[in-house]
């Protein structure tokens, strides 16, 4: 990738943290590996976005699939400790910081004219939920021509049997899958 930029997807307390609602169950155990591809992004001042699932109070822009769930336990809500991005990770100046209210980063956000506005030839993807809004963004990324890579050990689902069948199909679609540690050491 001639110019990449780094997704991190929805690090967030309420999708991070025990306790919350709407944990995932691996997200504990990316963050060393997003922090490694974050600092390695940072080093070469390569541009990232913070990914942030952002709801209005009162669920009104909620997909339809999760407007029950939302009702009784309101999840990502602008302004609230769970909304923000896990402390571990948060933006530095001059980082982008993109809010969604559906999986995929691309849908109803700034995000591909940002990326084409910078010149971004491909994208490193991180964060979770791997089934959910990480497969979706990067589907979407792929029908708007980014070559991706998925950072496989920088990604997690509720089970690693969900995250492994999730990467099969995105490898499936030429995606290219790398691990942290591969991706930092690769030139360029």
């Amino acid at each position: 990738m001639e110019h990449p930029a780094l997704l991190i997807i929805d690090m967030q307390n309420d999708f991070v943290r025990e306790g919350a609602l709407l944990r995932v169950v691996q997200a504990e155990n990316v963050i060393p590996k997003i922090q490694d591809v974050l600092g390695a992004f940072r080093a070469k001042n390569l541009p990232v976005f913070h990914i942030l699932r952002i709801h209005r109070n009162n669920g009104s822009d909620v997909e339809i699939t999760r407007k029950d769930l939302f009702s009784r336990h309101p999840f990502a809500v602008a302004g609230s400790p769970g909304a923000r991005e896990i402390d571990e990770l948060k933006p530095l100046p001059g980082e982008y910081v993109i809010e969604k209210i559906r999986m995929s980063a691309f849908i109803g956000t700034e995000l591909d004219l940002m990326l084409r506005t910078l010149g971004i030839t491909g994208l490193v993807v991180t964060g979770v939920q791997t089934p959910n809004c990480i497969r979706t963004t990067v589907f979407d990324a792929i029908a708007y021509n980014y070559p991706v890579i998925l950072v496989d050990d920088a990604t997690g689902a509720q089970s690693e049997e969900i995250h492994q069948a999730n990467v099969r199909d995105m490898a499936n679609i030429g995606v290219r899958i790398m691990d942290a540690r591969t991706l930092i050491d690769t030139p360029g």
